[in-house]
């Protein structure tokens, strides 16, 4: 089979990390590049002997087989939108929008052209993931801690709410995406943000922000997420269970149970390259190992702000668990059951 010839939108890095990963296999053939930066695209384009392409349409016109969308969390909608009208399999780093709105319009224009897509939750690809889910198999969860405790990216768009979403949304998400995949969907959260910006020019995010999470399952957890440090202090979730405690994060799973304690090392960069071989096999069709399409990349997406939106109204926030859900503002008396807050409306 002839190479799977890869465009990139976005010159930021991670679209550089994704192209060094993309031109390291036989397989791949990376055809150009594209950013609203020209000489970002020209410097990652000529790093791996690519084209630059003036914009998405001009990289379309090229006749990718998939396009890899790498853009900040306010640049998503168009991008997709245009790769999705061409019929191009596409790969969408996370977060995948800003705000609920643009990702519910970018899945169903998805989910109407029965596109196959992938987005960029690595953390799926980790072997020692399946471990845990093997672990509470047969083991109901009972809490689960999440933590992201981190600085503010050297990125000037960062710190803006309207830009990025915020630490929830753009760091949080992973963690959050894991909690989904072995704890269950959430039904309700309620989080608060400190109300002070990080020490950055033109910041308005929360420097820091605490949830509780209620589970479908009956388990219950928390999310703290934090950049006010100058390093990556812990990023993961402890798990418990009867009998049973996990610790996850990106570099291993600590297990304690009866047994008493033992480490399982992993490999964050084995699970960065895992993700786009298993795009790269499906859009071959060598392959079915696409863990994070866009349609399950939503859900994590509406679980991250709900709890940004419950950091700032004050008010916990419902989800159903159906397929469809939107942010609303319908407030109402309620019990502890039904809370009152902003409601995500099947």
């Amino acid at each position: 089979m002839r190479a799977c010839r890869v465009g990139l939108v976005g010159a930021g890095g991670v679209a550089q990390r994704h192209a060094r990963v993309l031109t390291g296999f036989d397989d791949v053939e990376l055809i150009g590049v594209t950013d609203v930066a020209p000489d970002a695209a020209e410097a990652l384009a000529g790093a791996h002997g690519a084209r630059t392409f003036r914009d998405v349409d001009e990289l379309l016109a090229a006749g990718p087989d998939a396009v890899y969308v790498c853009v900040p969390p306010f640049a998503h909608g168009p991008v997709e939108e245009a790769v999705i009208d061409a019929g191009v399999p596409m790969f969408v780093e996370k977060p995948v929008a800003v705000d609920l709105e643009t990702a519910e319009r970018v899945a169903a224009l998805v989910e109407r052209r029965g596109l196959l897509t992938g987005v960029g939750h690595h953390w799926r690809y980790l072997h020692v993931v399946e471990e845990a889910r093997q672990l509470l198999a047969d083991r109901p969860v009972r809490m689960v801690n999440g933590a992201w405790l981190d600085k503010v990216p050297p990125v000037a768009w960062w710190a803006r709410q309207d830009r990025s979403g915020g630490p929830v949304v753009e760091q949080a998400a992973h963690v959050l995406d894991l909690v989904r995949l072995l704890v269950g969907e959430a039904t309700e959260v309620t989080a608060y943000g400190d109300g002070a910006p990080p020490p950055v020019e033109g910041a308005d995010i929360d420097s820091v922000t605490a949830a509780t999470l209620r589970f479908a399952s009956g388990a219950v957890g928390t999310l703290a997420a934090a950049c006010v440090l100058g390093w990556k202090h812990r990023a993961g979730l402890e798990i418990l269970a009867d009998g049973l405690a996990l610790s996850l994060a990106e570099d291993g799973l600590t297990i304690c149970d009866a047994d008493g304690e033992r480490h399982l090392p992993a490999d964050p960069d084995g699970a960065r390259i895992a993700v786009d071989r298993a795009f790269v096999d499906a859009v071959r069709g060598i392959g079915d190992d696409v863990r994070v399409p866009y349609a399950e990349a939503l859900r994590t997406q509406r679980l991250a702000l709900a709890v940004a939106e419950s950091a700032r109204t004050g008010r916990a926030v419902a989800l159903p668990t159906g397929p469809a859900a939107r942010l609303t503002a319908a407030v109402a008396d309620a019990t502890p059951a039904e809370p009152t807050g902003v409601t995500i409306d099947a």
